[in-house]
């Protein structure tokens, strides 16, 4: 399979009145094309910090970092934002759909920004993201309108709505009750079946054995990284 990310040696350091926080360390990642992997471990570890990296919302300290044959590390504000838009879709916990904005404004405002596809091309990209997510009913509705699975379902239209290289999803479930958060990781188990690359932050063991590989953070650190779930995962999250 292809290769879609290669970290070597990431690292991301923050500053602060002369006290420097090692958030991660030597990051060292391949991600192939079609793969479901979960970032698994206790909070404050770094796994967050290391979806921010991934998703071109942050810069590293130090490292590599190859995104579907680009080089990302050195590349200006402008040329991030193009790539982010193009390569990566997102699903945040807190869904971050616009309140003033219906559902098909919703999923269409990434695809705006891009130079290489027309209105028409949009509307159609549109159209299919909300089948896929079975929201085409919902179109015209605002999102405060809707529960919070259903929002989470947009958000995760507007997510492949440009058919991007990988989903980076931030505890996509973390506000949704159980019934919800089953509906959504079932969502996630299809859009990969169906060829989608997913990187997945969580906290919680169940939701991370969905996903065909498991990589645990500790300390800044990857420590394991493997197609079960570790027992120290269960363990450090408790």
């Amino acid at each position: 399979m292809k290769t879609l990310i290669k970290l070597t040696n990431l690292k991301k350091v923050f500053s602060t009145d002369e006290v420097e926080t090692h958030a991660l360390s030597d990051i060292n990642l391949e991600v192939k094309q079609g793969e479901y992997l979960s970032i698994a471990g206790p909070s404050g570890c770094g796994k967050s910090t290391l979806l921010s990296l991934l998703g071109l919302l942050d810069t590293s300290s130090g490292g590599s970092y190859n995104l579907n044959g680009h080089d990302v590390v050195d590349i200006n504000g402008k040329q991030r934002a193009a790539i982010r838009n193009k390569e990566i879709g997102f699903v945040f916990q807190s869904f971050n759909l616009i309140s003033e904005l219906t559902v098909a404004e919703n999923v269409a405002l990434p695809l705006t920004y891009r130079k290489d596809l027309s209105k028409s091309q949009r509307a159609e990209l549109v159209t299919a993201a909300l089948e896929k997510v079975d929201m085409n009913h919902r179109t015209k509705h605002y999102p405060s309108q809707l529960s919070g699975g259903q929002q989470q379902r947009v958000a995760v239209a507007r997510a492949i709505a440009g058919n991007p290289s990988i989903i980076l999803a931030d505890e996509p479930t973390g506000n949704l009750d159980s019934k919800n958060a089953e509906l959504v990781m079932a969502l996630l188990d299809k859009l990969h079946a169906e060829g989608a690359t997913i990187c997945m932050v969580t906290h919680d063991p169940r939701g991370a054995k969905r996903a065909e590989r498991v990589i645990e953070i500790f300390d800044g650190r990857i420590v394991s990284d493997s197609p079960t779930m570790p027992s120290q995962i269960e363990e450090a999250v408790a």
